[in-house]
């Protein structure tokens, strides 16, 4: 026995509670009851009244000494230790209050106690009592400073659920205790009304789960990497001196010449790893895997709905009783029914403050989660060793895709400086800009508006050149063949680090069903006992989910057609005050009308986009929630389905309209098309629509990147944190600074945020992919802002999971899912977006036709003339002519509009011209030809790149090859000494027998066993 455990000697077996005993809340009044439930709990107060009042452990420990006096289970028990400084002992929460045992996990839960009893020292003892099939661990309270235990007390009134929550606490922790964990309850608190319990796996559990969980250990073997030779090794060692600077100050992140052979952890075949430290052999990560496996692995079925009378309680506790034939409730389940408040791992201690001791938290808020270490490599082992394999391989995405944004930023930049050194070059915009030419415009709008200029237009054309130049057709077709490098590229890093986490062979495991899962199969299964049916094998149906499928439908449908009535109402807007701004009598205010109408309506949209995002997202998880998907990976994807095709509809609504809609269905002068017969449709600019596209896709990209991405990510945590705060300090003012300066690592954690996935992070990138590919042919900057954004979203999400967020629960990935398939969805479709924005959005295919077929002297004067066409002011319907047709100082008789349509002087006037059918061939043409030739190029480098980089298979080949070897070496060290032993026996068989000495006659039949004598060899 340790020093400082209580000793148990001569204590008799404990008595079976009655079921009042069993009902009392620990620390809450005397224990309820008869007399023998009252002087049991008397003993135990006289037993431990000698304790010190210093004393405020919880101590649980394996002892098999005194199992046999019935007093503990063989499997673990609960006893308090002695410490004179408790918390620097066990290093404020990190350790029992031992100091040797690690916090592995952390249950919290909520109970009621007295206000005044806060100080109260708090220790509980769980008991081996018999109820039922199972035993039933109870906690009896022990003195500790304050006032004795007033057994005689009266007892205060119970809340019959709360008294259920904490029976099948109890039941369940005892259900742990069997399963092997050791535990240790906390609930004298700096939170009042808190309770945490402290889960440690001890070595033979942690053996025992990593062989189930068949996970991946480093042997004691090692062997060499196939390193690089020649010009490759000598690149690669100037660009290791290059990168230098920029590489993060952690261990092992540089390329490593040597690895240990990994294989599934086996208990037989212990001799093969490296057990000299056992303490570090399963590092915090793993610990809290195996031990999450355990608690949904385990259940509670039976705690008692306790003590009450009345109507209703009969019925309550019938009600419960049909439910234990049937349920089990594991982990999830009771968080899902607040049992407990919350469970997760401890983060390894604090990151920032004076005299911290050195820990993998510090070590990533140093080199990683810092805005001052943006230009570093990101050290992605340590993430992995930290957070897991799933979270890293975001940020492993996430940090390929910024690296390959930096050549997209590039030639992105080349194009905007080509449009910006030709723009004096070219024609079209001269000629629009050249007042000489004189070309008077039909009006914009009806009654109010009326004739301008064509020169008044000239700045946006010659800003949409910037734009909408020859360059930016080669920049889709790069941004095409990017995206297709992109994903082939990150396929390759991704094998990397499968080999490097030895996850080579990972194959997922069929998750354990959700709580709301076993709540719909309870319920289905108590209707099919009532009604006296089969209940094996309950499983829900397609017919179960159909309303759920119905309303998703509907409500899918709803939501996409309430952004479109959105969009339609910014068009509304936009026609509405084109219109009234044309009213006014300042020039300058009528001359900028475009620019203004079209600035505004782009700050409605993207407030309306960011508003509804928010919406959309609580409305995907509702949507999911009532389909009750079976486990967390089909709850996961579901909601990643729903919530990206709202989103997506969401952002990219308005921007469609700006690219194919608007001005295509305008009519023309005299018979225009109206909204509601009243509202004219809009029409794009003379140097069209993609000036509009682009302010449009630039405004909601780097507003939704600002607002919803940083200012979110960044106010909404520290707000809810000041909340928190402040709650805290309202509910123990008197307490609030000691709490502060004395919390526990568990109670540290408790108040940060839970970690609520990782689709929230994945969703914002995806959507600027979406960006950054669909219409960048339109903005070629997008690639320059995205990769700016990201650079600070990756230390932003960093710092969001070191200081913000509960450690998360690990879990083992060896991809990135169904993110994958999305963003080659969005590849697939940038191709085809794009060529319709070349083709119909801008003026590249019109220029081509004219300049091949129409120019007289192979030059690109007069284009603009071409593209317009003439209309007699005479022929506008009565009420829609200008009403003061002299504004321009001069009776207009014909004014031009864009479009391809019989001049009014042909005898089909105004009908479509034969330019128009030649334009929409040569511009449907370019579509197929640009769609299958750039599909062509990125299947080819798709082809092309192989998806395993060859070293990489080349070392899993060799590790193979190394094991079978291994295993091949065993065998035989185990033959020679199965031959060896066989070897001697024969010998003993041949020599003569000494028969005034019997003994020394061999036996075989009491020799030991081969297998016995050997222990394993080193290799």
């Amino acid at each position: 026995m340790q020093e400082g455990d209580i000793s148990l000697e001569g204590l008799p077996p404990r008595e079976a509670p009655t079921a009042e005993a069993a009902g009392a809340v620990d620390g809450e009044g005397a224990p309820p009851g008869g007399p023998q439930a009252q002087a049991a709990t008397m003993r135990v107060n006289e037993k431990y009244s000698t304790l010190p009042a210093e004393d405020r452990s919880v101590h649980i420990i394996n002892i098999c000494a005194i199992e046999d006096i019935g007093y503990l289970p063989s499997e673990g028990t609960l006893l308090n230790s002695l410490s004179v400084d408790p918390d620097a002992k066990c290093r404020y929460g990190l350790y029992f209050r031992d100091g040797r045992r690690k916090v592995d996990y952390i249950l919290v839960y909520h109970h009621k106690r007295p206000s005044g009893s806060r100080t109260l020292a708090r220790r509980v003892q769980h008991s081996d009592t018999p109820f039922g099939a199972r035993s039933l661990k109870q906690d009896h309270p022990l003195p500790g400073k304050g006032a004795p235990l007033d057994v005689g007390a009266a007892e205060p009134p119970m809340d019959y659920h709360e008294d259920d929550k904490r029976l099948r606490r109890e039941e369940y922790e005892g259900n742990l205790l069997e399963a092997g964990l050791e535990l240790e309850r906390d609930e004298d608190t700096k939170i009042h009304g808190v309770g945490f319990v402290k889960i440690h796996a001890p070595w033979n559990v942690l053996c025992r789960e990593a062989e189930f969980l068949k996970l991946k250990m480093p042997t004691k073997k090692m062997y060499h990497i196939n390193e690089t030779r020649g010009l490759l090794k000598k690149i690669n060692s100037v660009l290791q001196k290059i990168t230098d600077p920029i590489q993060p100050k952690v261990a092992d992140h540089r390329p490593q010449t040597m690895k240990r052979l990994s294989y599934p952890f086996s208990r037989e075949k212990q001799h093969l790893f490296d057990l000299s430290d056992k303490d570090s052999f399963f590092d915090s990560k793993t610990r809290s895997t195996i031990v999450y496996e355990i608690l949904k692995r385990t259940t509670c079925t039976k705690a008692k709905y306790s003590m009450g009378q009345g109507e209703g309680r009969k019925k309550d506790s019938a009600l419960l009783s049909k439910r234990r034939k049937c349920g089990k409730y594991g982990i999830t389940s009771l968080l899902a029914n607040g049992v407990y408040a919350a469970a997760y791992p401890l983060h390894d201690g604090d990151y920032e403050g004076e005299n911290v001791e050195f820990n993998d938290r510090k070590l990533l808020y140093e080199e990683w989660a810092r805005y001052g270490v943006f230009y570093k490599y990101q050290p992605i082992d340590l993430v992995r060793k930290y957070f897991g394999e799933k979270i890293s391989l975001y940020f492993a995405w996430l940090g390929v895709y910024t690296q390959m944004l930096i050549p997209a930023s590039v030639v992105g930049i080349i194009v905007f400086l080509y449009g910006c050194a030709t723009m004096d070059e070219n024609i079209p915009s001269m000629e629009m800009c050249d007042q000489r030419y004189n070309i008077t415009m039909c009006p914009l709008c009806d009654k109010t508006c009326s004739y301008w200029k064509m020169s008044s237009a000239c700045a946006t054309a010659r800003a949409s050149h910037l734009f909408d130049n020859p360059a930016t057709v080669f920049f889709s077709v790069f941004m095409a063949l990017w995206a297709a490098t992109f994903m082939e590229h990150w396929k390759r890093k991704q094998m990397r680090l499968n080999y490097r986490w030895d996850l080579t062979g990972f194959e997922e495991e069929e998750d354990h069903p959700r709580a709301e899962y076993e709540a719909r199969v309870l319920e289905k299964s108590l209707k099919k006992e009532s009604k006296n049916k089969e209940t094996d094998k309950v499983k829900l149906t397609w017919r179960d989910r159909f309303p759920a499928y119905l309303t998703n439908m509907v409500s899918i449908i709803f939501m996409i057609a309430v952004t479109f009535a959105i969009v339609l109402g910014v068009i509304i807007y936009r026609i509405s005050m084109a219109a009234a701004l044309a009213m006014n009598s300042s020039p300058s205010v009528r001359s900028n009308i475009r620019v203004t109408v079209t600035a505004t309506a782009v700050i409605i949209n993207l407030v309306v986009i960011i508003l509804l995002d928010e919406v959309y997202g609580c409305i995907a998880r509702w949507l999911t929630k009532i389909e009750v998907p079976k486990t967390e990976k089909s709850f996961e994807e579901r909601l990643i389905f729903k919530a990206f095709l709202l989103k997506f509809v969401n952002s990219y609504t308005p921007i469609f309209y700006v690219a194919f809609f608007k001005g295509r269905f305008v009519g023309r002068p005299g018979d225009y098309v109206y909204i509601f017969h009243y509202f004219r449709m809009e029409e794009c600019a003379p140097g069209g629509c993609l000036m509009e596209l682009c302010i449009q896709l630039s405004i909601i990209m780097l507003g939704k990147q600002l607002i919803q991405n940083n200012l979110f990510e960044i106010g909404i945590p520290k707000m809810k944190k000041f909340i928190r705060y402040l709650r805290l300090k309202r509910q123990s003012p008197a307490h609030h600074e000691e709490s502060v300066k004395r919390r526990q690592r568990y109670e540290v954690d408790y108040n940060l945020e839970p970690f609520a996935g990782l689709t929230p992070e994945y969703m914002e990138m995806i959507i600027q992919f979406g960006f950054v590919t669909l219409f960048v042919a339109s903005f070629p900057l997008a690639p320059l802002f995205a990769l700016l954004n990201n650079i600070i979203e990756i230390r932003l999400d960093a710092k969001k999971f070191v200081t913000e967020l509960r450690r998360p629960v690990v879990v083992r990935a060896k991809d990135i899912g169904i993110w994958y398939n999305i963003l080659r969805g969005i590849g697939k479709l940038a191709v085809i977006i794009n060529a319709f924005v070349i083709s119909f959005t801008s003026d590249f295919i019109p220029r081509l036709v004219y300049l091949y077929m129409y120019s007289k002297d192979g030059t690109m004067h007069g284009f603009v003339n071409h593209t317009l066409s003439s209309f007699n002011v005479s022929d506008f319907q009565n009420g829609t002519a200008p009403n003061d047709p002299l504004d321009l100082g001069y009776e207009v008789q014909i004014c031009r509009y864009k479009d391809y349509r019989e001049p009014p002087w042909s005898e089909n006037k105004y009908d479509i011209s034969k330019d128009f059918w030649a334009v929409l061939a040569a511009r449907l043409a370019f579509v197929i030809v640009f769609q299958n030739l750039v599909m062509f190029m990125s299947d080819f480098v798709d082809w092309v790149i192989p998806d395993i980089p060859k070293d990489i298979s080349q070392q899993i080949h060799k590790e193979k090859v190394l094991m079978v070897e291994l295993f091949m070496r065993e065998e035989q060290d185990k033959q020679q000494l199965l031959d060896t032993w066989m070897e001697k026996e024969r010998q003993k068989d041949e020599a003569p027998c000494n028969h005034h000495n019997p003994k020394a006659c061999p036996d075989s039949l009491g020799s030991p066993a081969p297998s016995q004598a050997y222990h394993g060899g080193v290799l």
